[in-house]
């Protein structure tokens, strides 16, 4: 096959827009690019793909055969897509503000661009011939053909010019109000300050801020009759993961209370950007004739209806609803035992810190103990050995090129295959540091995609995560809730890493919505099963290998409150139905709305002046989509049960894991991908849209 770019022979050379081999260690720009050595770098990046993407337009608009149309379509994808996504993994991660501001910058300018490409009738026209040619194309080719004209659609083009402007200018608006959703919460975290600072445990003062204040007090036999002194308090930053640990390890119900309420109250800011995104939404929904924006968002997976969402989400609140009821009181009766008051009341803030008492007191299990077997680096070396039990691949450290990187800790991977040779790259950026992005994640860098009949283009991506560093040790320990985050997002990324699309727009997590967290959360597996952790977790001094008898019973806490946990999801699905779902005719008050889900669908208080949803971030990129976090663990259950349970790292599981389901991206319908690995049985139909099975999910947290 000729590959398209040396027929068009633009003066802009196709090889700077991939990923470059950096084993003679030449200098290099951000991620490989080698615009961005400089901030300003991205300038021209951003212009550079706005010409390479207007000579594959005028390619294009001559028509060529439908297989080249979507070839170059997918090239122009292919380009935008590495500045958006290089912006976008800049914007959340540098230390440098110069290249944040010029990343963010990029993405808006990129954004106004994608505007200009979604509305151009004649790729429109061109897309619609290729799909109507689908005899003359593969099968994937005849997908992305149809998956373009749908993306055009659902842009707006076929409205009058009038209302396609008011669609882009809406587009745009809830672009710049999820930007500033996000950096909202990063910049108002809230705070509190406590005195005395005992009040603190002392292994979370590492966390902290020490603050002074004055004090004054009579003193003994002295000629001053009053004396100033320094108290030593502390002042807690209420951003999620330190308001965990506070929640998690303070005795002091005061301090708890104090904390929940600040950290569940800010940014206030955000209250009148989440109404404006809401009614936005609305209205680019009710233009694009969707009665909602979650009619709009639901339409293209499987679920295909909020009605079905909705009726799925309830009936799993109803079921688990009876056995979370039951573990609230037996929480509510251990902290009246505890704290010697048989009238007291189980309160929000009281919730993770008297669950993890329970689970320690009857599973025996010592946080610090547990973590002091899964040094980071050993973790590490947990992914590389569970890739090459089921890929026959191997994870090398891989040299970064000078500029390659954006920070110190920045460690680049190679997956390699000894037939295959490399698979795809992966950077992995995992300490936590001042003004970058605060969750964990798996961001997108370069899909993978067929170039000609021997080149292919390799993934790339970054890993993203927040583990702290403690200040009285080298060593980086994690707590095993980390580990599961950590195997999490190493889901996503061989999602990504093990795609072999003949089109980047079908690379890896690019798919359905309610099917993109199968995998992650089908590698949450992995963290807990003794097969795997028997051969990486050791203790970071002695290098003893990790007891069965531990592992025992952190598997025996893990499930002690599951019934809480799945109704907690349920309600933060529901939240975000609700909020996107059809709007009533007058103003409604969110909190008020948020506050009545959670009465009525989990066994907990609302209290009063708190706006837990003003931080919940997952609304922007999820946006009438959170649901599939339930969708994506009902399927990795049953697959679990299904194909990997009984030998989790054989070269067999892999090589079905991978040939029926990671290989494809999103290249195959969701329903197909699913039934091909695990039998119908997975999935119901269920009106008009597709549910996953709850029995292997509810008989695992024995519901």
């Amino acid at each position: 096959m000729w590959r398209l770019t040396q027929r068009l022979r633009p003066h802009i050379n196709s090889t700077r827009w991939m990923i470059r081999n950096f084993r003679s260690g030449e200098p290099t720009g951000l991620y490989g690019f080698d615009h961005l050595k400089t901030a300003n770098g991205f300038h021209r990046f951003v212009a550079d793909a706005i010409e390479r993407s207007g000579e594959l337009v005028s390619y294009i608009s001559g028509m060529p055969s439908s297989p080249e149309i979507i070839k170059a379509m997918d090239e122009i994808s292919d380009t935008v897509c590495s500045v958006v996504d290089s912006a976008e993994l800049c914007r959340q991660t540098h230390p440098d503000r110069e290249f944040v501001e010029a990343a963010h910058k990029a993405a808006m300018e990129m954004n106004d661009y994608l505007h200009h490409l979604n509305t151009n009738h004649t790729l429109y026209a061109a897309v619609k011939k290729a799909e109507q040619d689908s005899n003359l194309l593969t099968k994937e080719a005849s997908r992305t053909a149809h998956h373009l004209r749908m993306d055009f659609e659902r842009g707006g083009i076929h409205l009058d010019p009038e209302k396609l402007d008011k669609v882009n200018n809406l587009t745009t608006n809830i672009f710049q109000l999820c930007c500033e959703f996000s950096e909202n919460i990063a910049e108002d975290p809230g705070h509190v300050d406590i005195f005395p600072g005992s009040r603190i445990p002392r292994h979370l003062h590492q966390l902290l801020n020490p603050i002074y204040r004055s004090t004054s007090g009579g003193l003994r036999g002295s000629k001053r009759s009053v004396h100033s002194s320094k108290e030593k308090g502390f002042r807690i930053t209420t951003d999620l993961r330190t308001l965990s640990s506070i929640l998690q390890w303070t005795s002091d119900e005061e301090v708890r209370k104090m904390v929940y309420i600040q950290g569940n109250s800010v940014p206030h800011a955000n209250h009148g950007v989440l109404e404006k995104l809401i009614a936005s939404r609305h209205e680019l929904a009710h233009m694009m004739g969707c009665k909602s924006y979650a009619d709009f968002m639901v339409e293209p997976n499987l679920a295909k209806s909020p009605k079905v969402v909705t009726s799925f989400l309830q009936e799993l609140s109803k079921t688990v609803k009876p056995k979370a009821d039951e573990e609230y009181i037996a929480i509510r009766d251990f902290k009246r035992e505890k704290c010697g008051n048989i009238s007291a009341e189980l309160e929000p803030w009281d919730e993770t810190y008297y669950t993890s008492m329970m689970k320690s007191s009857v599973n025996d299990v010592d946080t610090a103990v547990v973590a002091s077997y899964f040094p980071l680096p050993q973790c590490i070396e947990g992914l590389k050995v569970l890739v090459e039990s089921l890929f026959g691949a191997t994870f090398h450290t891989f040299p970064l090129a000078p500029g390659e990187s954006w920070h110190p800790d920045v460690l680049k991977m190679s997956l390699h295959h000894p037939d295959e040779g490399d698979l795809g790259y992966l950077y992995l950026d995992l300490y936590s540091r001042k003004g970058k992005y605060p969750g964990c994640a798996s961001f997108a860098i370069k899909g993978g995609r067929r170039i000609s009949e021997t080149e292919y283009q390799l993934p790339v991506l970054a890993l993203v995560c927040n583990f702290s560093r403690a200040r009285d040790s080298s060593v980086v320990k994690l707590n095993h809730s980390d580990v599961e985050v950590l195997f999490h997002e190493f889901g996503h990324a061989l999602h990504s890493l093990l795609s072999r699309t003949e089109y980047q727009h079908f690379s890896g997590t690019r798919v359905a919505l309610d099917l993109a967290e199968m995998p992650s959360n089908l590698f949450e597996y992995y963290a807990w099963d003794y097969r795997l952790l028997k051969r990486f977790a050791r203790h970071y001094s002695t290098g003893e290998t990790i007891p069965k008898k531990l592992v025992n019973s952190l598997q025996g806490a893990r499930n002690m409150f599951a019934a809480t946990e799945l109704q907690r999801q349920v309600f933060y699905a529901l939240i975000d139905q609700m909020l996107f779902g059809e709007q009533p005719e007058t103003a409604r008050d969110v909190s008020q709305l948020v506050a009545e889900l959670k009465r009525e669908h989990t066994s907990w208080n609302h209290v009063e002046g708190t706006h837990w949803h003003i931080r919940f971030s997952h609304l922007l990129n999820y946006g009438a989509g959170y649901y599939s976090y339930l969708y994506a663990k009902c399927f990795a259950s049953t697959i679990w049960q299904s194909i990997c349970e009984e030998d989790p790292l054989s070269l067999s599981t892999g090589t079905l894991l991978r040939e029926k389901f990671f290989k494809h991206g999103g290249a195959k319908a969701p329903a197909e991908l699913l039934m091909d690995l695990a039998g119908k049985e997975i999935i119901s139909v269920h009106g008009e849209g597709i549910i996953p099975a709850t029995t292997c999910l509810l008989n695992e947290l024995r519901l």
